[in-house]
């Protein structure tokens, strides 16, 4: 394995790392959204709040992550994928905004009407934002981000049949992420009732996930013949069987009400979707554009690897730290 193609994986690591995490936060708004009036509704409120709140700032660190390394290098990438792709993420760059400080300002917000505006500020960009985010990763994945400085439609790179499938997709998963994970967290809570709506809810979004996974092959087999070929008998169809059966394992984990199991089936679900895109695509990163030609110099590559595994020594565990709290409660041992 070369130097550009290390690079790439880490990059990877990192990117379904936010999509494993971030997404399942993003999912918390949606449920917010839905969650209702009453007491039933503050409760599943505060459930939402109680779960999101120790990791939603930490979980950005892998976007971060992502965008540093890719600007790093792979900067000809970056360059293409920023400017081409410059509307849908603004768009999710103002949705993470405004969802973090609607998020944080909620809590202090002493009239109800701000409250009320807050909440759906918090709730409608936690929709938008992984919409838009799959919406560009779509347009990468069906090849309409050339190389070169906006060289690609500004419009039309985000705004087809592709991007919107994989935006819709994107909410959906983050949307079924949550609520697997919000099971847990209620029974941990001792909230049985709760652990039983998440549970119905992920059931049905799961269900969603499938369909729209239905709908997006052909829409992938028309307009990335490439990635379709990879995916379906070429390097990634391992994956994608991989995939596929994690997901089912996950929907039967959720009937027999192994909340703690469900969540591990889910998640590798998710990630082996993002590595069946990386490995559909692979050697090329753009169109025309091997990782190897966009790649920095090996020196800058050395330099920047390793002075991410030394950062790694301290950020992993105090990560890992955070996680294994927030996670700590009374729970119960699963069937």
């Amino acid at each position: 394995m070369s130097l550009a193609d290390l690079a790439i994986v880490v990059i990877w690591i990192g990117l379904t790392a936010y999509v494993v995490l971030a997404g399942a936060d993003f999912g918390g708004g949606w449920w917010d959204m839905l969650a209702g009036k009453g007491e039933r509704g503050r409760a599943i409120r505060d459930l939402i709040d109680r779960s999101m709140a120790p990791v939603w700032e930490a979980n950005h660190v892998w976007l971060i992550f992502v965008i540093v390394m890719l600007w790093t290098l792979f900067s000809p990438v970056f360059g293409a994928v920023m400017s081409t792709l410059y509307i849908p993420l603004t768009a999710a760059a103002l949705g993470i905004i405004g969802r973090g400080a609607a998020y944080s300002f909620r809590h202090i917000a002493r009239k109800p009407w701000q409250r009320r505006a807050l909440s759906a500020t918090f709730a409608v960009s936690s929709v938008v934002t992984p919409f838009f985010l799959g919406a560009a990763a779509g347009g990468i994945a069906s090849g309409r981000v050339p190389p070169g400085i906006a060289a690609g439609d500004l419009v039309s790179s985000w705004w087809n049949p592709t991007s919107i499938v994989t935006g819709l997709l994107a909410v959906a998963v983050a949307a079924y992420l949550a609520a697997v994970y919000l099971t847990h967290d209620a029974e941990r809570d001792g909230r049985d009732d709760l652990a039983a709506s998440f549970r119905l809810r992920a059931l049905v979004t799961g269900l969603v996930v499938g369909v729209l996974v239905l709908v997006g092959l052909p829409v992938i087999e028309h307009q990335s013949p490439r990635l379709w070929d990879q995916m379906s008998s070429g390097r990634a169809l391992p994956v994608v069987v991989l995939s596929f059966f994690a997901g089912i394992v996950s929907m039967l984990l959720l009937v027999l009400r192994a909340y703690i199991s469900v969540r591990l089936a889910a998640a590798l679900a998710v990630a082996s979707v993002v590595w069946a895109w990386g490995l559909g695509q692979y050697p090329e990163i753009l169109p025309g554009t091997a990782v190897a030609d966009a790649a920095a110099p090996n020196n800058v590559i050395a330099t920047t690897l390793g002075s991410l595994a030394v950062g790694a020594i301290l950020l992993v565990p105090a990560l890992w730290w955070l996680y294994s709290l927030a996670q700590r409660g009374s729970a119960r041992s699963e069937p």
